[in-house]
């Protein structure tokens, strides 16, 4: 019995198919399939059925996976992080983050932790709208939700606090010379991100004041969308403030009541709950601390 034909069948079912499968393990299509086909023969029954637009398991396809996928990735953590502590990590890592976080954040962080690692590969999804959590079978998913309800299966860690401001374009702003406070904001079209019901904003004297943003001229959880329709005049968006760093610097936006604090942009890092957190995962998530640390974003 081939050990290594149980890890194809498990592999082909965690990705999806025989060629998302074949392109995150950097092997031939036709090696996964040849290893499945072996698998079913040795067993003497079918475990998937394929067809032109998916693939399912059949029910010994399902008990089969459910007795020795966890056993298999465990091996396949325990023997990552034998190779990490010989000096190498390896592997694929893949990862899922939002848009106005990842465009930013996350590049330098990977260029730093591939040019440590050389046997390393980065797969980094920047994503516009909320990311279902492992589904697509990412090592990291980074998210701007605070996690709540979330299951015992996933770990959480704050890995980052970015600056917010409210900004917008100075033709605008050129007709509303009266804006002082965060109740000011009724008379102007606000642009506001998926999620959000309220802005909250904190005075140097620690006064908290709460706007309503139920009904924005503008509702995206794309922040480039939002980005772009601050400067062609449209309204005032709430957005971070190394995102519109370059238009700001250009004149193309001003920003409003600096003297308000926004509420930070909290982001976490959202882990399948295994027993060992990988060395791919770990030297990543180590890397984006000393970069949040060298900034302004640490948690």
């Amino acid at each position: 019995m081939n050990w290594d034909d149980f890890d194809a069948f498990c592999q082909v079912v965690d990705h999806g198919g025989f060629t998302a499968a074949a392109r995150a393990l950097d092997r031939p299509k036709s090696s996964l399939s040849a290893a499945v086909a072996r698998l079913e023969e040795q067993l003497g029954t079918r475990l998937l059925e394929r067809t032109t637009r998916r693939l399912r398991l059949t029910d010994a396809g399902e008990s089969l996976y459910r007795d020795v996928s966890a056993p298999l990735g465990q091996l396949r953590e325990l023997a990552s992080d034998a190779i990490a502590k010989g000096g190498q990590v390896q592997g694929t890592l893949r990862i899922a983050a939002p848009w106005e976080f990842g465009a930013h954040h996350l590049a330098s962080v990977a260029c730093g932790v591939m040019a440590a690692h050389p046997q390393l590969k980065v797969h980094i999804d920047v994503e516009h709208a909320r990311v279902a959590l492992f589904e697509r079978n990412y090592d990291i998913v980074f998210s701007a939700v605070e996690p709540a309800g979330l299951s015992a299966s996933v770990v959480t860690r704050s890995v980052y606090a970015l600056e917010r401001g409210l900004f917008a374009a100075p033709e605008l702003m050129a007709r509303h010379t009266d804006v002082a406070a965060p109740d000011d904001l009724a008379a102007l079209p606000l642009l506001a991100g998926a999620e959000d019901s309220q802005w909250t904003f904190s005075a140097v004297n620690g006064i908290r004041v709460g706007i309503d943003v139920r009904n924005p001229r503008l509702r995206s959880g794309n922040a480039g969308v939002r980005l772009e329709a601050a400067i062609a005049g449209l309204g005032v968006a709430r957005i971070t403030a190394t995102f519109c760093a370059a238009d700001l610097a250009k004149g193309r936006l001003v920003r409003l009541l600096p003297q308000w604090a926004c509420e930070p942009l909290r982001i976490h890092a959202l882990l399948p709950g295994r027993r060992l957190v990988p060395a791919k995962v770990r030297v990543f998530l180590d890397g984006l601390e000393r970069e949040a640390a060298a900034g302004s974003g640490a948690p």
